[in-house]
C-alpha cells in the first residue's frame, strides 16, 4: 500500500526542526539542475516555470533545507533548442548533480530525456509529450498531464455535452501537440466522438484562414487545438473574423495570462483546459487548496498576477522531488525508487506514480475552462468534477 507523503511545508518544516536552524549545519547542499527555455519562442513560458521553481527552492531552504541539507539550483537555459539542451546535461552531470529537472519545450526534453537515462539520473519533466513515459523510462518521471490525459479529459467533455463530430488542428512541429492529436485519434470513438477534419499547421503560421474554410466546410460541431507559444495566439485572434460559429477548444498551453493578455477580447468565451490548480480559488477548502495557496499567495504577492500553468507545473517538479529526497537521502537510484512510489497532493492534484505509471495523473485532474471577463472560469460539467476530486483528498 502508497505511503501518503504529507504536504512540503510540513516535510520541510520538520527538515528545519531536525537541524534546528535555518540552513544546513554542516554547510552541505543538495544540487539540483534545471535546464529551461528563458530564451527563444518558448521563453515566456519557460520562465513562469522558473519563478516557481526558484520560490520552491526558496521556502525550503527558508525552512531549513532537506535533511539539514540547503538545495543549490543550477539554472541553465537551452534556448529553446534541444542542441543546447543536451550540451547543458552534460554539463549538469560534469557538477554531479543529484537530479535534473527538466525543459517545457518538449523537444528539449525529448532529447535529453535518453540521456538522463542512460546516466542514472532522476529526471523530472516539464514536459507533456507522452513519448517520455510511453513506454516506461526508470529515471524519467513527468510533471504536466500527459498530451493524452488532456485530450482524453477533453473527449470526455464532448462526450458529455453531446458533441461527436469534431475539428482537430495541431502543429506538426511540436511534440506536444502531435501526442495531443494522436491521443484524440486513440481514444475518440471510445466516447463517441468522430473526427471529421484533421488541419496539420506548422509553428510559424500566420494565416489559418485556408484551416478555417476547411473546417466550415467539415460540419464539424468543434474546434480543437493542438498548440503552443505563437501559434495559439495567432488562431486564437483569428477566430471571431473566422466566419466560424463553432466553439473553439484549446488546450492547457493556453491556461495563461502569456495566451489571455495578447488574445485579448477575442479570448471571450474561449474553451480552455488546465491543470487544477490554476482555478484553485473556485475550489473548496481542504487539503487540494490549502497545496495551491501554499504557491500562489506568494506568487501573486509577488508578481501581481495569478499563477498560469507553467507555474503550477514548476512548483510541483520541486515539491516532488523534495518529498522522494526527504525519503531517500541524496542517493540518486533511492530518489528513483522513492519517486515511483510516491502519493502527493501538489497544485496540480494528487500525484500516484508507480512502476507502471511515471505521469501520475488523471482526466479528472483537468479543468474543462471558459474564458469570462479575460478569466479562465471552470464550465459547470468542470466545477462540479474538481470539487468532488477536492473533497476526496480531505
Amino acid at each position: 500500500m502508497r505511503k501518503m507523503v504529507p504536504l512540503l511545508a510540513a516535510a520541510v518544516l520538520a527538515a528545519a526542526t531536525a537541524c534546528g536552524g535555518s540552513g544546513g549545519g554542516d554547510g552541505s547542499a543538495l544540487k539540483i539542475g534545471f535546464i529551461e527555455s528563458l530564451t527563444g519562442n518558448y521563453a515566456t513560458l519557460g520562465g513562469e516555470a522558473k519563478k516557481t521553481v526558484e520560490l520552491a527552492v526558496e521556502q525550503i531552504n527558508d525552512a531549513g533545507g532537506i535533511g539539514g541539507e540547503r538545495v543549490e539550483l543550477v539554472v541553465l537555459d537551452d534556448r529553446t533548442s534541444p542542441d543546447q539542451g543536451v550540451l547543458h546535461f552534460n554539463r549538469l552531470r560534469s557538477q554531479d548533480v543529484t537530479a535534473i529537472i527538466g525543459s517545457t519545450y518538449a523537444n528539449v526534453a525529448l532529447a535529453v530525456q535518453p540521456l538522463a537515462e542512460r546516466e542514472k539520473i532522476p529526471y523530472i519533466s516539464l514536459a507533456p509529450a507522452d513519448e517520455q513515459v510511453d513506454p516506461i523510462r526508470s529515471y524519467t518521471f513527468v510533471i504536466p498531464a500527459l498530451s493524452s490525459t488532456y485530450a482524453q479529459a477533453m473527449l470526455q467533455y464532448f462526450e458529455a455535452h453531446g458533441i461527436s463530430e469534431v475539428a482537430v488542428a495541431y502543429d506538426t512541429k511540436s511534440a506536444y501537440a502531435m501526442a495531443g492529436f494522436e491521443g484524440m485519434k486513440a481514444h475518440a470513438a471510445g466516447h463517441g466522438v468522430r473526427i471529421v477534419r484533421e488541419e496539420p499547421f506548422e509553428t510559424n503560421a500566420g494565416s489559418f484562414s485556408p484551416l478555417f474554410t476547411h473546417v466550415r466546410d467539415s460540419g464539424a460541431q468543434a474546434l480543437a487545438v493542438w498548440a503552443s507559444g505563437p501559434p495559439g495566439v495567432t488562431l486564437a485572434k483569428q477566430y471571431p473574423s473566422s466566419g466560424l460559429d463553432v466553439p473553439l477548444f484549446m488546450t492547457g498551453s493556453q491556461a495563461s495570462k502569456l495566451w489571455l493578455d495578447p488574445v485579448g477580447e477575442a479570448a471571450e468565451g474561449v474553451y480552455v483546459q488546465s491543470a487544477i490548480g490554476v482555478v484553485g480559488e473556485h475550489l473548496p477548502d481542504g487539503k487540494l487548496k490549502q497545496s495551491i495557496q501554499e504557491m500562489s499567495v506568494p506568487f501573486e504577492k509577488k508578481h501581481g498576477y495569478t499563477p498560469p500553468q507553467f507555474a503550477m507545473d514548476g512548483y510541483a517538479a520541486v515539491r516532488l522531488l523534495a518529498a522522494a529526497i526527504e525519503q531517500a537521502g541524496g542517493d540518486r537510484e533511492k530518489i528513483r525508487d522513492a519517486l515511483e512510489g510516491l502519493a502527493l497532493v501538489t497544485p496540480n492534484g494528487r500525484y500516484e506514480y508507480g512502476p507502471d505509471d511515471h505521469s501520475g495523473l488523471k482526466p479528472s485532474d483537468i479543468s474543462m475552462n471558459r474564458v469570462k471577463g479575460g478569466e479562465l472560469v471552470p464550465t459547470e460539467w468542470s466545477g462540479a468534477r474538481l470539487a468532488e476530486t477536492a473533497r476526496a483528498l480531505g
